[in-house]
């Protein structure tokens, strides 16, 4: 899949967004890829996260046996992730603020973990996400996203296997650009702004 054919994906879903979005991160952007829009096409979201998994190198893929995603947007990626890979997914939840598995979720001792998201900005909920893996008793040996919005920046301390990596500027709400302050803030993620 070509950077051209994911993007058509997002936009055919209209999930390319445009204006003044605060993200997950409290960053705020021009653009915001609405990932729930793209995915609500059992079959779109089939096509983009076998993508995803086409990007792993076979000796990574050969390892995995789970795939964890973090709630709430992790979950379909995160479950078509699994699907894509033959292998179970689950999900994290933050039912106190941090990550756990729940639901009777388990991860044996060492268990080599594809960690994946829908969207990565700074990387900070990925590596809770990890983190939390490794609290389970579960090995990160890779992540993988739909979207890397960091255009390569953030550091998972994984191997990590988006599946376009784009350059969407963000910047901190005191820092705004003034074309961009003149804009109402919406927040149309699933965490309140940190």
């Amino acid at each position: 899949m070509t950077d051209e054919d994911v993007l058509a994906e997002f936009r055919a879903a209209e999930a390319l967004l445009e204006g003044h979005f605060i993200l997950s991160s409290g960053l705020r952007s021009p653009r915001y890829l609405q990932c729930a829009r793209v995915l609500m096409d059992p079959a779109r979201a089939a096509r983009l996260c076998e993508g995803v998994a086409a990007k792993i190198p076979a000796d990574i893929k050969a390892q995995i046996s789970a795939v964890v995603a973090p709630a709430m947007g992790g979950v379909i990626v995160g479950h078509e992730m699994a699907r894509a890979l033959g292998v179970p997914g689950m999900f994290l939840e933050r039912p106190e603020g941090t990550f756990h598995l729940r639901r009777g979720f388990r991860l044996e001792p060492g268990q080599k973990v594809l960690m994946m998201e829908d969207v990565v900005t700074t990387g900070l909920s990925s590596r809770e996400a990890i983190a939390a893996i490794a609290r389970e008793g579960g090995e990160t040996i890779a992540a993988a996203s739909l979207v890397d919005r960091s255009n390569g920046a953030a550091d998972l301390g994984v191997p990590f296997f988006p599946l376009i990596r784009l350059d969407v500027p963000s910047y901190s709400a005191d820092d705004l650009p003034p074309e961009l302050a003149a804009i109402p803030a919406i927040k149309p993620g699933s965490r309140a702004a940190a």
